[in-house]
């Protein structure tokens, strides 16, 4: 009795709180799993050398079974080994190759500001005040006043609230897009567009669905059927973002994108636009501020536009700009921003005096569309050659009338095209893609660029050697 009592004393001596049944047995449960994964599940142990070592017959198999992936792409029979041209000299409005001066069709220096004097002067002004390079990313001490300096350059520009500067054209898109889209996102593309926008898909893992090249009624059936996925599984919609990514001006077409449609396809089904404005900005609208100004769309339509100071301007670096929300997620989510060196300040100083140029001389966008005109109207009725692209692109491409029935044989056709031309003093190019790399592969095509430094009378003579190649080389249409 006397050990009772005592067993009750103690019992009553304990601090138990008042805790309800059900989270005793929880976490009785857990301590109980605790002590089992402690003490009785088995460990992993690596297996010992003479555990894996094979036997000779596995070890015949394997290698048997073996088969090499090929360290390149087979090359078809019909298929010629690259030839490569030697450029020396600034490309300005005439390039010398392989030691004989030629007419410039060739290089994208649309408004001719690589032979413009006050660029190079700028460039080199910068170099003597601050070297070469930056030696680091803009988020640890990259960031040199010439680039807080171009950044709100380009907002007084486009009329946007902020603006970020990337180092490398290709690496703007590429990295914005998918700074915002993620996994379990949803972007609509247009297969048309080039390759920077093509890696973005890539590394945003979004769901992508790619409607026909410039098609609104095309891209309306996507929304549609996204609409009617949306509708079975609400829940799940709440959370999906939706985003369209477009060129303005198509690199590899020429041909421009009908922005005012898709604008009103957004407000109708709710999805943000990423439009790429590198080959439009300083050619198309009034001012040449681009697709926006070009079709009086609103600016703030668009939620990023991404360009590049790679071909109006004759720099290098890219730039994203926006709104604030949209602008500065960038300098925290976007990897090209992030962990690339900036934009060295001599490139960042040339791309800001170039838009000085456009900004206090607006003439050099009639002049550049006259030449466009001029070389469009001199191709005219070009033996076996299809002229293509919107009639105020500085991006023409001349396709086949046509084909020789492989994509091979098209492409050495093309090529001894522009072979014959360079043989006559005209720099010109056949479009090249990585076709493994390529979502949707454009047609082959020989790719003219129009620059304003070259003269009407250069331009016609230029236009005269392609047409004298094209007819001695190319079969009858």
């Amino acid at each position: 009795m006397a050990d009772m009592s005592t067993l009750d004393s103690m019992i009553e001596w304990l601090p138990l709180p008042d805790i309800p049944w059900y989270h005793l047995i929880v976490e009785i449960g857990l301590a109980v799993w605790i002590v089992k994964l402690l003490f009785f599940s088995k460990s992993y142990r690596p297996r010992k050398a003479d555990e894996e070592r094979l036997t000779t017959e596995e070890e015949d198999q394997l290698i048997s079974d073996w088969t090499p992936e090929p360290l390149a792409p087979p090359i078809e029979e019909q298929e010629e080994p690259p030839k490569f041209h030697i450029v020396t000299g600034k490309p300005g409005a005439t390039v010398v190759v392989d030691g004989h001066e030629c007419i410039n069709l060739a290089s994208l220096n649309f408004l001719g500001m690589l032979d413009r004097e006050q660029v190079t002067e700028k460039a080199v002004t910068s170099l003597r005040k601050y070297g070469v390079g930056s030696c680091g990313p803009r988020g640890f001490y990259g960031t040199i006043d010439v680039h807080i300096n171009l950044e709100k350059r380009l907002c007084d520009f486009f009329g946007t609230e902020e603006s970020i500067l990337y180092s490398y054209g290709f690496a703007t898109i590429s990295t914005a897009l998918p700074a915002y889209a993620k996994k379990g996102d949803v972007i609509f593309c247009d297969e048309g567009s080039y390759m920077p926008i093509q890696k973005g898909l890539i590394a945003s893992r979004s769901k992508v669905y790619f409607y026909k090249h410039n098609d609104m009624e095309d891209l309306e059936r996507l929304l549609k059927e996204q609409e009617r996925r949306d509708a079975k599984d609400p829940a799940k919609a709440k959370v999906t973002r939706r985003f369209l990514a477009s060129e303005a001006l198509f690199y590899n077409f020429g041909d421009i994108c009908p922005l005012a449609k898709v604008v009103e396809l957004k407000k109708r089904y709710k999805f943000r636009i990423f439009l790429d404005e590198s080959i439009s900005i300083g050619v198309l609208g009034k001012t040449g501020r681009g697709l926006t100004e070009h079709l009086n769309v609103p600016v703030e339509d668009v939620d990023c536009i991404c360009g590049s100071l790679e071909y109006a301007f004759a720099s290098v670096g890219g730039f994203a700009t926006g709104s604030l929300f949209v602008i500065n997620h960038q300098r925290l989510s976007a990897q090209g921003y992030c962990f690339s060196a900036s934009l060295p300040p001599m490139l960042a100083a040339s791309g800001m005096e170039g838009l000085d140029i456009l900004d206090s001389q607006p003439v050099i966008i009639d002049q550049l569309s006259s030449k466009i005109s001029l070389l469009r109207k001199s191709l005219n009725g070009i033996h076996g050659l299809n002229v293509c692209g919107a009639e105020q692109s500085p991006l023409i491409h001349l396709r086949l009338k046509k084909s020789s029935g492989s994509l091979a044989g098209d492409r050495k056709l093309l090529k001894e095209v522009t072979e014959e031309a360079l043989q006559n003093g005209v720099a010109i190019v056949q479009a090249k893609y990585l076709d493994s790399e390529e979502m949707h592969l454009p047609p082959p095509s020989i790719r003219l660029a129009v620059n304003l430094s070259v003269s009407d009378s250069e331009m016609k003579r230029a236009a005269t050697a392609i047409q004298d190649a094209a007819k001695a080389l190319l079969p009858a249409s």
